[in-house]
């Protein structure tokens, strides 16, 4: 008998996810109620003119040529989208890595493995507004002369796999997908892949290697898969937010989403808000909005004054709030600041919060999912969270946070992805920020903080 495994632990609680009115200026998730995530639903919000515009199909006169591959990929550099899943590389840059003149099959894949702690922003997309992916990928393929793509959707939002299943069921019966789409000579096959669940697939080649049916780990890069991606040939990759903002940009054009941000930071952006915030969710606004007007947006700090916020998911460096407060949410400057935007979950905590159980959550997250292929992060990952745990549990000694700067900076651009770092960046932020609490932990074997959860 199979035992009933209670999963209610893991799920998140007074989230209001996207549909609370708040957004400012939304492109991805306007309109959205949560049950309007069908075709016809989404032609009627103007879905898939992008596609009609690149490829003649929209019925505007001077336009009967459509758009040139060129122009695609020229209008996706002038907009200053940036890739939506950490990195913030260029997006039209990307593209125009692909070869396009390569006489091969070449794959475009939607990284939809969302699995970084606080991030819920790319299952949104996919549970309620899927077409829009399909959409901007259909658009990516035309303008990189691919004709096969895959969407690897994290295993643990299953349901979101089922849902973009039926988009594109939905897609291909009205010709938005498959052989000359649109009685044009654009043909683009799409498919959903379900990962398991594991965060390392979240990096690009390590997904590669999963979708091929194999253990995901990274491989060693050089050669970058827009030279050798899946089964060897070349491979463009982006996030499911980067798709998701594509035909707005085709409709409305590069300069206007460019305008809709500030330079080198073009659009909005979905901000997952959670923590100590009154309103949890996903909040989409233009980059370069102050953190402060985000905070707002969320309700305002709950259980007490601000304390610190990771700006970029559980990888990025925590900032405290006096610094977090004068930031802009923007790639740049929260860069300046110490920090990343990262996936753009926002992790708020209040002055109740104990930054040395708070770095114990993390720890043991990034030992429990690194891959093991790389001495440093196989074995650095479990010092760090051994190490934090027993000064979170009274026993530490007193050169343990010196042994955590040194763990830190050994892992750190010592391994083939970036889960080494993403282990050491949370380390080295909170004892550049909160080293204080770790040393009274140390010599007190009790926590400063009087009360936490």
């Amino acid at each position: 008998m199979v035992k009933h495994i209670d999963l209610s632990k893991f799920q998140a609680r007074g989230v209001e996810t996207c549909f609370h009115g708040r957004h400012q200026g939304p492109q991805i998730v306007a309109g959205l109620d949560g049950s309007n995530w069908h075709l016809h639903d989404y032609v009627a919000r103007g879905g898939y003119s992008a596609l009609r515009k690149i490829l003649g199909q929209d019925g505007v006169s001077g336009n009967e040529g459509g758009m040139t591959q060129d122009q695609v990929i020229a209008e996706m550099k002038l907009s200053a989208l940036r890739g939506r899943g950490g990195a913030g590389f260029p997006t039209g840059l990307k593209w125009s890595f692909m070869p396009r003149m390569f006489p091969g099959a070449k794959y475009l894949v939607c990284n939809s493995d969302e699995g970084e702690p606080g991030t819920c922003k790319d299952r949104d997309i996919l549970l309620y507004n899927p077409h829009i992916v399909i959409e901007g990928m259909a658009i990516a393929a035309y303008a990189m002369g691919i004709k096969t793509g895959y969407n690897y959707i994290h295993g643990e939002i299953f349901e979101a796999y089922e849902r973009f299943e039926a988009a594109l069921e939905e897609a291909r019966a009205a010709g938005f997908l498959g052989d000359n789409i649109l009685g044009s000579s654009h043909s683009f096959q799409l498919h959903a892949f379900h990962g398991f669940g594991a965060y390392i697939c979240g990096e690009e080649t390590a997904l590669l290697e999963s979708l091929e049916g194999k253990k995901g780990q990274p491989r060693f890069k050089p050669p970058f898969p827009a030279s050798f991606g899946l089964y060897g040939k070349p491979t463009t990759i982006n996030n499911t937010e980067t798709f998701a903002a594509v035909p707005w940009i085709i409709n409305n054009g590069g300069q206007k989403y460019l305008e809709c941000g500030k330079p080198n930071n073009g659009g909005t952006k979905l901000f997952s808000v959670v923590g100590d915030v009154e309103r949890p969710g996903n909040y989409e606004i233009p980059l370069g909005t102050p953190f402060a007007q985000l905070l707002e947006l969320a309700g305002g700090v709950r259980g007490g004054a601000l304390k610190a916020v990771i700006p970029g998911g559980s990888s990025a460096p925590v900032l405290p709030a006096k610094t977090m407060m004068d930031v802009t949410m923007d790639y740049d400057s929260i860069a300046k600041a110490g920090s990343m935007l990262g996936s753009g979950a926002v992790i708020v905590m209040n002055d109740s919060r104990c930054m040395v159980k708070s770095l114990l959550r993390l720890s043991y997250f990034y030992q429990h999912e690194s891959c093991g292929q790389c001495t440093p992060c196989r074995e650095g990952t479990g010092w760090l969270w051994r190490v934090v745990d027993r000064i979170e549990h009274g026993k530490g000694r007193a050169d343990d946070l010196a042994l955590l700067d040194s763990v830190a900076f050994n892992i750190k651009g010592r391994t083939i992805c970036a889960l080494g770092d993403a282990a050491a960046m949370p380390v080295e932020g909170m004892l550049k920020h909160f080293r204080d609490e770790f040393a009274y932990h140390v010599e007190h074997k009790t926590c400063m903080v009087p009360q936490y959860v």
